[in-house]
């Protein structure tokens, strides 16, 4: 009777240990998907390592109406152009400074509920190097669709951007210097 009293207390041990194990296996589906704890915004921006992240970037300053995304976008020369053809005999081309692109941006996403912005093609890539070799620039032309809403109110615009990208050399942050808005309204 001694010898079972000494391996009672072990095995009650052991089965306790198991039946723990199986409760808590039994909490667990493998089947089911982990919870996701990241933030779908984070997920998303990327690091700005190329023209085209700068890009990705944009898109989601716009989804987002995030203004602080959308001002890391823009190198600190930046200069915006379109063609007004309401101005002079036949038209002219209109720019700003990156300071006025940041006011009139940040109405924009102000005002609008929703906003969607698709890039589509890409055309005309051209890259500027120096005599060492080095990329000053990357220029490229971007189809796009933009759709603007709020309530009672929709607005839809396609057309062309050129855009010339640079690299910063305080953080290799690509970022844009120009931007030539093409669009037919």
């Amino acid at each position: 009777m001694h010898s079972t009293r000494k391996r009672l207390p072990g095995r009650l041990k052991l089965g306790l240990i198991g039946f723990m194990s199986l409760l808590c296996w039994s909490c667990l589906n493998p089947f089911a998907p982990a919870l996701d704890k990241g933030n779908l915004a984070e997920d998303l921006i990327t690091d700005q390592s190329t023209p085209e992240e700068v890009l990705t970037n944009f898109k989601y300053a716009y989804i987002f109406r995030d203004s602080l995304l959308y001002a890391d976008l823009l190198d600190s020369s930046f200069v915006f152009q379109y063609f007004d053809p309401d101005q002079g005999a036949s038209g002219i081309f209109v720019s700003w400074t990156r300071e006025t692109d940041l006011k009139a941006t940040g109405r924009l996403l102000r005002t609008f509920d929703a906003i969607n912005l698709e890039w589509l093609n890409t055309i005309n890539p051209d890259t500027l190097r120096n005599n060492a070799g080095t990329i000053e620039s990357i220029s490229f032309s971007k189809s796009f669709q933009l759709n603007l809403a709020s309530s009672g109110f929709q607005f839809g615009v396609s057309g062309f951007a050129l855009f010339t990208f640079r690299q910063s050399k305080a953080d290799d942050k690509w970022r844009i210097v120009l931007w030539v808005d093409k669009s037919d309204l």
